[in-house]
Protein backbone atom coordinates (compact mmCIF):
# COMPACT_ATOMS: atom_id res chain seq x y z
CA UNK A 1 0.00 0.00 0.00
CA UNK A 2 1.38 3.59 -0.96
CA UNK A 3 1.05 6.78 0.42
CA UNK A 4 -0.42 7.42 -3.10
CA UNK A 5 -3.35 5.45 -2.33
CA UNK A 6 -4.70 7.93 0.12
CA UNK A 7 -6.13 11.73 -0.17
CA UNK A 8 -4.11 13.60 1.53
CA UNK A 9 -6.08 16.24 1.75
CA UNK A 10 -9.18 14.67 3.19
CA UNK A 11 -7.94 14.64 6.78
CA UNK A 12 -4.36 13.84 7.14
CA UNK A 13 -3.78 12.66 10.50
CA UNK A 14 -7.22 9.92 9.96
CA UNK A 15 -4.64 8.99 6.70
CA UNK A 16 -1.73 8.17 8.50
CA UNK A 17 -3.75 6.71 11.43
CA UNK A 18 -5.75 4.44 8.74
CA UNK A 19 -1.95 2.85 7.45
CA UNK A 20 -0.87 2.14 10.69
CA UNK A 21 -3.86 0.02 11.81
CA UNK A 22 -3.82 -1.51 8.59
CA UNK A 23 -0.03 -2.83 8.85
CA UNK A 24 -0.96 -3.04 12.42
CA UNK A 25 -3.72 -5.55 12.07
CA UNK A 26 -2.06 -7.27 8.96
CA UNK A 27 0.77 -8.48 11.55
CA UNK A 28 -1.83 -9.85 13.78
CA UNK A 29 -0.59 -7.29 16.43
CA UNK A 30 -2.58 -5.94 19.48
CA UNK A 31 -2.19 -2.44 20.13
CA UNK A 32 -1.03 -3.49 23.54
CA UNK A 33 2.02 -5.75 21.72
CA UNK A 34 2.69 -3.00 18.76
CA UNK A 35 2.94 -0.80 22.06
CA UNK A 36 5.99 -2.96 23.78
CA UNK A 37 7.87 -3.16 20.42
CA UNK A 38 8.05 0.39 19.87
CA UNK A 39 8.38 2.04 23.41
CA UNK A 40 5.21 3.86 22.98
CA UNK A 41 1.71 3.64 24.83
CA UNK A 42 -0.78 2.02 23.27
CA UNK A 43 -3.11 4.74 24.72
CA UNK A 44 -0.80 6.91 22.22
CA UNK A 45 -0.99 4.52 19.52
CA UNK A 46 -5.27 4.17 19.60
CA UNK A 47 -5.20 8.16 19.49
CA UNK A 48 -2.76 7.98 16.43
CA UNK A 49 -5.12 5.04 14.26
CA UNK A 50 -8.31 7.32 15.39
CA UNK A 51 -6.99 10.61 13.60
CA UNK A 52 -6.88 11.92 17.35
CA UNK A 53 -2.92 12.80 17.68
CA UNK A 54 0.15 13.60 15.55
CA UNK A 55 3.05 11.18 15.14
CA UNK A 56 6.50 12.51 15.67
CA UNK A 57 8.80 11.10 12.92
CA UNK A 58 10.19 9.14 16.11
CA UNK A 59 6.88 7.02 16.26
CA UNK A 60 6.77 6.88 12.35
CA UNK A 61 10.48 5.16 12.19
CA UNK A 62 9.72 2.93 15.34
CA UNK A 63 7.28 1.40 13.47
CA UNK A 64 8.96 1.18 10.41
CA UNK A 65 11.28 -1.11 12.05
CA UNK A 66 8.87 -3.46 13.51
CA UNK A 67 9.75 -6.56 11.09
CA UNK A 68 6.14 -7.87 11.24
CA UNK A 69 4.96 -4.52 9.87
CA UNK A 70 7.15 -4.82 6.85
CA UNK A 71 6.02 -1.49 5.64
CA UNK A 72 8.70 -1.19 3.88
CA UNK A 73 9.40 3.08 5.34
CA UNK A 74 5.95 3.89 4.46
CA UNK A 75 5.31 5.39 7.47
CA UNK A 76 8.03 7.46 7.78
CA UNK A 77 7.46 8.34 3.52
CA UNK A 78 3.57 9.10 4.70
CA UNK A 79 4.35 11.47 7.58
CA UNK A 80 6.80 13.32 5.94
CA UNK A 81 4.02 14.14 2.78
CA UNK A 82 1.70 14.55 5.99
CA UNK A 83 4.22 17.49 7.28
CA UNK A 84 3.00 20.13 4.19
CA UNK A 85 -0.62 19.05 4.02
CA UNK A 86 -1.41 19.49 7.85
CA UNK A 87 0.47 23.00 7.56
CA UNK A 88 -1.64 23.70 4.84
CA UNK A 89 -4.96 22.68 6.67
CA UNK A 90 -3.76 24.05 9.88
CA UNK A 91 -2.67 27.97 9.09
CA UNK A 92 -5.44 30.43 7.92
CA UNK A 93 -4.80 32.45 4.84
CA UNK A 94 -3.55 35.37 6.20
CA UNK A 95 -0.93 33.37 8.31
CA UNK A 96 0.46 31.66 5.39
CA UNK A 97 3.07 34.12 4.60
CA UNK A 98 4.82 34.24 8.25
CA UNK A 99 6.25 30.68 8.61
CA UNK A 100 8.03 31.19 5.82
CA UNK A 101 9.80 34.43 7.43
CA UNK A 102 10.67 32.75 10.35
CA UNK A 103 12.13 30.38 9.20
CA UNK A 104 14.81 32.43 6.93
CA UNK A 105 15.40 34.85 9.69
CA UNK A 106 18.91 35.32 11.45
CA UNK A 107 17.06 36.77 14.43
CA UNK A 108 13.72 36.95 15.85
CA UNK A 109 12.61 39.46 18.71
CA UNK A 110 9.39 37.74 20.79
CA UNK A 111 7.58 39.84 22.92
CA UNK A 112 4.34 37.92 24.78
CA UNK A 113 2.20 38.88 27.48
CA UNK A 114 -0.50 36.09 28.37
CA UNK A 115 1.22 32.70 26.82
CA UNK A 116 4.64 31.06 26.04
CA UNK A 117 5.95 31.96 22.60
CA UNK A 118 5.03 28.95 19.69
CA UNK A 119 8.55 28.09 18.84
CA UNK A 120 9.41 27.35 22.93
CA UNK A 121 5.87 25.59 23.63
CA UNK A 122 5.45 21.80 24.52
CA UNK A 123 3.22 19.92 22.27
CA UNK A 124 1.20 19.25 25.89
CA UNK A 125 0.98 23.11 26.27
CA UNK A 126 0.02 23.51 22.65
CA UNK A 127 -2.78 21.38 22.74
CA UNK A 128 -4.20 22.67 25.75
CA UNK A 129 -3.80 26.65 24.44
CA UNK A 130 -5.31 25.46 20.94
CA UNK A 131 -8.10 24.06 22.61
CA UNK A 132 -9.55 26.48 23.77
CA UNK A 133 -10.64 27.90 20.51
CA UNK A 134 -14.47 28.05 20.20
CA UNK A 135 -16.15 24.83 17.98
CA UNK A 136 -12.71 23.87 17.28
CA UNK A 137 -12.64 20.03 16.55
CA UNK A 138 -10.02 17.45 18.18
CA UNK A 139 -8.68 16.79 14.16
CA UNK A 140 -8.55 20.50 13.80
CA UNK A 141 -6.98 21.20 17.07
CA UNK A 142 -4.11 18.54 16.32
CA UNK A 143 -3.46 19.92 12.74
CA UNK A 144 -2.85 23.16 14.90
CA UNK A 145 -0.42 21.49 16.91
CA UNK A 146 1.45 19.89 14.38
CA UNK A 147 1.77 22.52 12.49
CA UNK A 148 3.37 24.57 15.36
CA UNK A 149 5.50 21.95 16.32
CA UNK A 150 6.76 21.59 12.35
CA UNK A 151 7.74 25.68 13.50
CA UNK A 152 10.02 24.82 16.06
CA UNK A 153 12.47 22.81 13.85
CA UNK A 154 13.88 26.05 12.49
CA UNK A 155 15.55 26.26 16.13
CA UNK A 156 17.20 22.74 15.16
CA UNK A 157 18.56 23.69 11.82
CA UNK A 158 22.90 23.86 11.52
CA UNK A 159 22.57 27.04 11.60
CA UNK A 160 19.25 28.65 13.67
CA UNK A 161 18.12 32.31 14.11
CA UNK A 162 18.73 33.89 17.09
CA UNK A 163 16.04 33.61 19.35
CA UNK A 164 15.25 36.72 21.80
CA UNK A 165 12.40 36.18 23.76
CA UNK A 166 10.48 38.37 26.18
CA UNK A 167 7.56 37.30 28.27
CA UNK A 168 5.63 38.77 31.51
CA UNK A 169 5.84 36.56 34.97
CA UNK A 170 2.41 35.76 34.77
CA UNK A 171 3.30 33.27 31.59
CA UNK A 172 4.99 31.36 34.02
CA UNK A 173 2.60 31.26 36.58
CA UNK A 174 -1.26 30.63 34.76
CA UNK A 175 -1.89 26.90 34.89
CA UNK A 176 -2.46 26.06 31.12
CA UNK A 177 -3.40 22.70 31.25
CA UNK A 178 -2.97 21.52 34.97
CA UNK A 179 0.36 21.47 37.13
CA UNK A 180 1.90 18.49 34.97
CA UNK A 181 1.78 20.31 31.61
CA UNK A 182 3.09 23.44 33.31
CA UNK A 183 6.35 21.96 35.33
CA UNK A 184 7.15 20.45 31.64
CA UNK A 185 6.43 23.93 30.02
CA UNK A 186 8.50 26.10 32.36
CA UNK A 187 11.37 23.26 32.76
CA UNK A 188 11.71 22.85 29.02
CA UNK A 189 11.75 27.00 28.46
CA UNK A 190 15.01 26.97 31.25
CA UNK A 191 16.23 23.98 28.74
CA UNK A 192 15.74 26.39 25.55
CA UNK A 193 16.85 29.27 27.60
CA UNK A 194 20.48 27.33 28.15
CA UNK A 195 21.49 27.29 24.24
CA UNK A 196 23.26 29.82 23.04
CA UNK A 197 21.32 31.28 20.20
CA UNK A 198 18.12 31.62 22.85
CA UNK A 199 17.28 34.14 25.17
CA UNK A 200 14.62 34.53 27.58
CA UNK A 201 14.06 37.73 29.81
CA UNK A 202 11.13 37.84 32.38
CA UNK A 203 9.01 40.78 33.32
CA UNK A 204 8.42 40.62 36.97
CA UNK A 205 4.97 40.96 38.02
CA UNK A 206 6.41 43.72 40.35
CA UNK A 207 6.79 46.22 37.69
CA UNK A 208 2.86 46.04 37.57
CA UNK A 209 1.56 47.77 34.22
CA UNK A 210 4.16 48.28 31.10
CA UNK A 211 4.37 49.14 27.75
CA UNK A 212 3.62 45.08 26.94
CA UNK A 213 -0.05 45.69 27.77
CA UNK A 214 -0.42 46.86 24.17
CA UNK A 215 -0.05 43.01 23.07
CA UNK A 216 2.37 40.64 21.55
CA UNK A 217 3.99 40.83 18.81
CA UNK A 218 7.69 39.60 17.08
CA UNK A 219 10.05 41.55 15.09
CA UNK A 220 12.27 38.97 12.17
CA UNK A 221 15.35 40.74 11.02
CA UNK A 222 17.66 39.13 8.19
CA UNK A 223 20.76 39.27 6.49
CA UNK A 224 19.89 40.48 3.62
CA UNK A 225 16.28 42.17 3.82
CA UNK A 226 14.91 44.58 5.85
CA UNK A 227 12.99 43.37 8.96
CA UNK A 228 9.32 42.08 9.02
CA UNK A 229 6.86 42.05 12.00
CA UNK A 230 3.91 40.15 13.15
CA UNK A 231 1.07 41.32 15.35
CA UNK A 232 -1.36 39.26 16.81
CA UNK A 233 -5.02 40.52 16.98
CA UNK A 234 -8.56 38.82 18.41
CA UNK A 235 -9.61 38.58 14.68
CA UNK A 236 -6.34 38.04 12.42
CA UNK A 237 -2.26 38.21 12.37
CA UNK A 238 -1.02 41.29 10.68
CA UNK A 239 2.57 41.17 8.93
CA UNK A 240 3.86 44.74 9.16
CA UNK A 241 6.08 46.11 6.62
CA UNK A 242 6.39 49.64 7.02
CA UNK A 243 9.07 51.00 8.01
CA UNK A 244 7.65 53.66 10.42
CA UNK A 245 5.44 50.91 12.31
CA UNK A 246 8.94 48.47 12.74
CA UNK A 247 10.66 51.35 14.33
CA UNK A 248 7.44 51.71 16.25
CA UNK A 249 7.94 48.06 17.12
CA UNK A 250 11.83 48.15 17.97
CA UNK A 251 11.49 51.25 20.49
CA UNK A 252 8.57 48.97 22.07
CA UNK A 253 10.92 46.27 22.34
CA UNK A 254 13.42 48.10 23.55
CA UNK A 255 11.25 49.34 26.06
CA UNK A 256 10.47 45.87 27.23
CA UNK A 257 13.97 44.99 27.91
CA UNK A 258 14.41 47.51 30.11
CA UNK A 259 11.72 46.57 32.33
CA UNK A 260 12.78 42.73 32.30
CA UNK A 261 15.42 41.07 34.83
CA UNK A 262 18.31 40.12 32.88
CA UNK A 263 19.00 36.69 31.65
CA UNK A 264 20.80 35.05 34.41
CA UNK A 265 17.77 36.85 36.68
CA UNK A 266 15.19 35.76 34.60
CA UNK A 267 16.69 31.81 34.44
CA UNK A 268 16.81 31.54 38.51
CA UNK A 269 12.95 32.97 38.44
CA UNK A 270 12.04 30.14 35.95
CA UNK A 271 13.90 27.03 37.58
CA UNK A 272 12.06 28.42 40.82
CA UNK A 273 8.87 28.95 39.14
CA UNK A 274 8.69 25.40 37.37
CA UNK A 275 9.88 23.92 41.46
CA UNK A 276 6.40 25.16 42.06
CA UNK A 277 4.45 23.18 39.58
CA UNK A 278 4.62 19.50 41.17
Amino acid sequence: MAADDFDLVASPLRVFGAMLRFYRTRAGLPQTDLATRVHFSDDLISKIEMGQRTPTEEFAAACDAVPEMSTGGALTELRGQLKEALKSRAYPSWFHRWPDKEALASSLRWFELATVPGLLQTEDYARAVLRTRVRATDDEVEKMVAARMERQTTLARDDPAMLWVIIAEGVLRCPVGGSKIMHGQVSHLVEMAHRPNVVVQVIPLAVGAHEGFRGPFIIADFADAPSVGYQDTAVRGQVIEDSDDLISLAVLWETLKSEALSRSASLDLMEDVASTWT
